[in-house]
């Protein structure tokens, strides 16, 4: 009878334990989806930056790729944009340098990542070898090993985790001005393409702020001679100028005549004249930046141009869009998240400088956005 009993109460704990579990897997099975949820979520917010930022859409990344030209584009002299180069370069990449190639020798300039922005100056770099040696002779961007940048190298400035480097020329009217370093450091990072454009956008607008100077030199050059008949026409220049001219390697000779004298062939043309004209101002009465100083100018000068390409890539970006909008006389509605992200990135840079009071941003969204038709923009857009 207590075997009987004792049997009972068994199968009746097996029943309420399937019943039980069955629940419980009822409920789990329910609840799955926002457990999956919030277990995820947990885990991107436990990730680094660098994570999250690679999980980034293909327009995200873009348009970070084209901030960083657009940073390049708005040096006004050559250091500047040089300077750029190397602050763009290091959201691709750990460590950067650039080394100044001149009379046949490389010589360090400014470094990203490798100490201070000096850690490099005057390093001697070998360029008779490894992927410095094929990057300068075929003028190409060219992976390689840290080994092959020489003991010295790696003595002086250590090695990247991965030991993966990256060689890139800087030309200038196809002649190999200088050469990037990059690498990844410590945690390996290293987005070659998005460095090698960099790179190329840099060379591109060094040659085209040389050809503006150029031009302005010409210009005022023509105004000096309708003034003074009598006077003998200006030669101009029609060479590019060199960004490192003023560079001499301590390890390179140089003649005492070089700066008078012409530049080899194989070496970055060179210009004869002091950039002191090129780079005059035009006349007062017109230039209605002409009663500023010249460094509150220049700010003025590279905030409009700062201005002028971020509108730029929201167009690029957004062509269905803004030909709608155009159309229906919304733009600002269709495209307020881009605007003010823009909007933001122009105030972080500029709202604390002299040009905030002048807002190159606004002016830019009705001119070139707006084609000067406050109307297209909407009602809720504030002009």
């Amino acid at each position: 009878m207590a075997k009987h009993k004792e049997k009972e109460t068994a199968a009746g704990r097996g029943e309420l334990r399937q019943i039980v579990e069955g629940a419980v897997a009822e409920s789990l099975q329910a609840q799955l989806p926002q457990l999956q949820a919030q277990i995820a979520e947990q885990v991107l917010a436990s990730l680094p930056a660098q994570a999250a930022a690679g999980s980034a859409s293909p327009e995200e990344g873009s348009g970070d790729l084209v901030r960083a030209v657009a940073s390049i584009h708005t040096g006004s002299t050559q250091k500047e944009i040089l300077r750029s180069l190397l602050d763009a370069a290091s959201a691709y990449c750990a460590r950067s340098a650039l080394f100044v190639v001149k009379s046949g020798a490389a010589s360090g300039w400014q470094s990203r990542g490798m100490g201070d922005e000096e850690a490099v100056k005057d390093f001697a770099l070998d360029l008779s070898a490894g992927p410095v040696a094929h990057s300068y002779h075929n003028r190409v961007a060219t992976p390689g090993n840290i080994a092959e940048m020489g003991k010295s190298f790696v003595d002086q400035f250590g090695e990247p985790s991965n030991e993966q480097v990256l060689m890139l020329p800087l030309l200038l009217k196809d002649k190999v001005a200088a050469l990037v370093y990059a690498d990844g450091g410590e945690g390996g990072k290293l987005d070659s393409a998005a460095i090698e454009l960099l790179v190329m956008a840099t060379g591109a607008w060094l040659e085209v702020s040389s050809l503006r100077k150029q031009a302005a030199a010409k210009e005022d050059s023509a105004t000096v001679s309708r003034a003074e008949a009598a006077a003998p026409p200006v030669q101009t220049v029609s060479s590019f100028s060199d960004p490192f001219a003023g560079h001499a390697p301590k390890h390179a000779v140089a003649s005492p005549a070089t700066p008078a004298s012409p530049p080899e062939p194989a070496e970055v043309v060179e210009v004869a004249a002091a950039h002191a004209s090129a780079g005059a101002a035009p006349a007062a009465a017109a230039d209605p930046l002409a009663g500023l100083s010249a460094e509150d100018a220049d700010t003025h000068r590279k905030a409009q141009r700062f201005a002028r390409l971020l509108v730029d890539e929201i167009k690029l970006y957004n062509q269905a869009k803004v030909a709608e909008g155009r159309r229906n006389k919304d733009l600002y509605d269709r495209l307020k998240e881009d605007i003010e992200k823009s909007r933001g990135t122009f105030q972080k840079r500029y709202g604390g400088t002299v040009a905030a009071s002048a807002d190159y941003f606004q002016q830019e969204l009705l001119r070139s956005l707006a084609e000067d038709d406050l109307s297209i923009m909407g009602a809720n857009f504030k002009g």
